[in-house]
C-alpha cells in the first residue's frame, strides 16, 4: 500500500499522496505546498519541520522529493527544466500544468548536477 503523508494542524488534517504535491516553499514560519491539481495549501509548519514529516513517514519514497536552499523542497518527478544562471527552474508534467520556481545559482547547479549523475548510472 502506498504511504500517504500526513500533515495536521489544531484546525485541520491532510492526507496527501507524495506524487500529488508538486513543491513545498517556504514563507518564514508558513509553507505553501502546491499540488498538482493546482491547489494551494498554506501549512503552519516551517519547511525544516516538513522535511522532518517527509523523512519519518515517507521514509525511502520520500526521496522523491529534495531540499533545494533554504526556501524550497520539490517533487523530483516534475523537474523539467533547469537553467542556473538565470536562476530558474521549471516543474512541469508537460501536459496540465507548468511551475516556475527559483532558487539560488549554486542550489539549481547542484541540483542539476545531481541529475545528471543520476541519468549516468
Amino acid at each position: 500500500m502506498k504511504r500517504l503523508l500526513i500533515i495536521q494542524t489544531s484546525v485541520d488534517l491532510v492526507r496527501i499522496d507524495p506524487s500529488h504535491i508538486v513543491y513545498i516553499s517556504s514563507d518564514g514560519n508558513y509553507s505553501t505546498m502546491v499540488q498538482a491539481d493546482g491547489e494551494m495549501r498554506v501549512l503552519s509548519y516551517q519547511l525544516g519541520q516538513i522535511e522532518r514529516m517527509i523523512e519519518s513517514q515517507l521514509e525511502v519514497e520520500g526521496n522523491i522529493f529534495i531540499r533545494i536552499g533554504k526556501g524550497l523542497i520539490i517533487n523530483r518527478t516534475y523537474i523539467y527544466y533547469i537553467n542556473a544562471s538565470k536562476q530558474k527552474l521549471i516543474l512541469s508534467d508537460t501536459l496540465n500544468f507548468n511551475h516556475c520556481v527559483t532558487a539560488s545559482k549554486e542550489a539549481l547547479k547542484q541540483l542539476k548536477e545531481l541529475i545528471e549523475k543520476e541519468n549516468i548510472q
